[in-house]
């Protein structure tokens, strides 16, 4: 039976061996015992499939953190570090096929279009978190710069992802430790700060009189 997993599986082994995507799709689907209309059932294209397995590693991470018990307790900063760690740590069995995939795509300023799945999956996520942080007031509300929360998220994910490539430490204890700096650092940011405090003092004043009048000017 066909299924989204045996294609996956089936494309992985194969890249992984030749080095290249399969010459068509006609070729693929009858060296794998299935037809045309079987695969074209579940992807458009050879590179759809590479963005789906790139999104279902993201989902089943998703999956894995959030049927923990404790997760619903968790602040904003908890569930990112969680969904980091168990993300990298669920690619560790699909290495060569991360290395293969990233390896491909054009070099440029933007994120590899093979990610575009699982950018996908990873703002509903990020969205969700930070949304959570900002009505509890564990991340500060700032205009202008809190709808920017987000793409810093993406950016920190794309810095581990980019360093998990070229992580050679024994079990990518490196990247552990990226990923809790990293992280740790992008929160500290988010959160209220004695700026934050400086400015709506200085909102109030503005609001109630002016800084002249208040301090007997």
């Amino acid at each position: 039976m066909v299924t989204t997993e045996s294609i996956q599986t089936a494309y992985i082994d194969y890249v992984l061996t030749e080095g290249a995507q399969p010459k068509s799709v006609y070729i693929f689907a009858k060296q794998n015992e299935m037809s045309e209309e079987e695969f074209y059932r579940f992807y458009g294209s050879f590179n759809a499939l590479e963005q789906h397995i790139w999104g279902d590693l993201a989902t089943k991470a998703l999956l894995e953190v959030g049927t923990q018990e404790i997760w619903p307790q968790y602040t904003a900063r908890e569930k990112a570090l969680s969904f980091f760690y168990a993300f990298f740590e669920l690619l560790k069995s699909s290495r060569s096929f991360a290395v293969y995939s990233l390896s491909k795509q054009p070099k440029g300023l933007g994120s590899p279009v093979v990610l575009d799945q699982l950018k996908t999956v990873f703002d509903g996520f990020a969205g969700e978190i930070l949304n959570q942080g900002l009505e509890s007031g564990e991340l500060s509300d700032r205009k202008y710069f809190a709808k920017r929360y987000k793409d810093a998220l993406w950016v920190q994910f794309g810095f581990v992802l980019n360093f998990w490539i070229q992580d050679n430490s024994a079990g990518f204890e490196k990247t552990d430790e990226a990923i809790e700096k990293g992280l740790n650092v992008t929160f500290d940011l988010f959160e209220r700060s004695p700026i934050d405090n400086l400015i709506d003092y200085g909102k109030f004043l503005y609001q109630n009189g002016g800084i002249k009048e208040k301090m007997g000017f």
